[in-house]
């Protein structure tokens, strides 16, 4: 038998089939159950969430519903090398989009999102070097979600965090709801850029 490593491909795909029921089966996501399309995200975005939910620097807050079911997920993969393994077999995957689903104003949305863009990148691609995820892609309804627990304290709080540390802030920039809601409808108009 064969050792498993962390860029065994067969290792990867065998433990996400415990992500399959949120996540679905092509990382698509189910917003039912609140588990965002994962597809195709950066692998080391992707380990480093994993890592959060694990240490309790994310899904630990009384009022995270779907970090709570998630956190316990994480925490049944047996050692750093399945973690990394599950990451690189998500960040293989092809991105999956849906159409926007919250509404908001795209062109309003626009001027926002210049503050966005330091990090994020203009197209939402992400930026590896400052450790911002791609946004481009990924739904609306969980964008907008993650805004709110950033502005309500529920995420971005724990020391552990340095990445939710600096965007619970940049989120209280958008003081309002309709403010979040158009943001978020100019990230969906955003296509993800094609994996190198």
């Amino acid at each position: 038998m064969r050792a498993a490593n962390q860029d065994d491909p067969i290792r990867g795909r065998q433990i996400f089939e415990n992500c399959v029921p949120c996540h679905g089966v092509a990382g698509q996501g189910n917003p039912v159950v609140g588990a965002p399309n994962i597809a195709g995200m950066s692998f080391r975005y992707v380990d480093e969430q994993l890592q959060h939910f694990r240490s309790g620097a994310r899904g630990a807050h009384f009022s995270d519903q779907e970090g709570l079911r998630m956190r316990p997920i994480a925490m049944s993969l047996m050692s750093e090398e399945d973690v990394r393994a599950v990451a690189r077999y998500v960040a293989s995957l092809p991105v999956v989009t849906h159409e926007a689903s919250i509404g908001g104003d795209p062109t309003a949305g626009k001027k926002r999102y210049t503050l966005c863009s330091s990090c994020h990148g203009p197209d939402g691609s992400g930026n590896e070097a400052m450790q911002a995820p791609r946004i481009a892609g990924v739904d609306d309804w969980y964008l907008y979600m993650q805004l709110v627990k950033f502005k309500q304290g529920i995420r971005g709080v724990e020391p552990e965090d340095k990445q939710g540390q600096m965007m619970a802030p940049m989120a209280a920039t958008l003081a309002s709801d309709k403010a979040m809601r158009d943001v978020v409808a100019y990230i969906s108009t955003l296509k993800p850029a094609a994996k190198q």
